[in-house]
């Protein structure tokens, strides 16, 4: 499975931070691979959600845990990439930044696998561009 790490440290306080990346309804505002979201349910801080990506309008479902002001854990279960995005929150500079680790590990279905090494660039560039515009909301 393709595994991809970018970090990022945002001139904006933890609370701030969180405020944007957990609004996870409007995801698609910052990461432009998610073309549309639809939830499923919402228990608690877990969310069923069928999201239409970039490549092909493929549908993928999802599960989102929001772990408040920690980390958002995406489980993508099923769709032509599955696996999982991690988004993990840390207050630095005393405060008054916060770093923003984002990890993906997935694996890609069918044909789609042959182009690993290309969606696995891709999706590190889209990364960077999301926590980039995160970045510009937050401060």
């Amino acid at each position: 499975m393709p595994t991809i790490n970018v970090s990022r440290e945002i001139g904006a306080p933890l609370d701030r931070v969180w405020s944007i990346i957990s609004d996870v309804d409007n995801e698609a505002q910052y990461w432009h691979g998610t073309k549309s979201v639809r939830n499923i349910s919402k228990n608690d801080n877990v969310i069923q959600r069928e999201v239409v990506i970039a490549f092909k309008d493929a549908k993928t479902m999802q599960t989102v845990t929001l772990n408040p002001m920690t980390s958002i854990d995406t489980r993508i279960t099923e769709g032509p990439i599955t696996g999982s995005r991690i988004v993990t929150l840390n207050s630095v500079g005393g405060g008054d930044k916060t770093k923003v680790d984002v990890t993906w590990d997935f694996k890609l279905a069918g044909l789609l696998s042959v182009f690993g090494g290309m969606v696995k660039k891709h999706i590190a560039e889209g990364t960077e561009q999301a926590l980039e515009r995160i970045a510009k909301a937050a401060e």
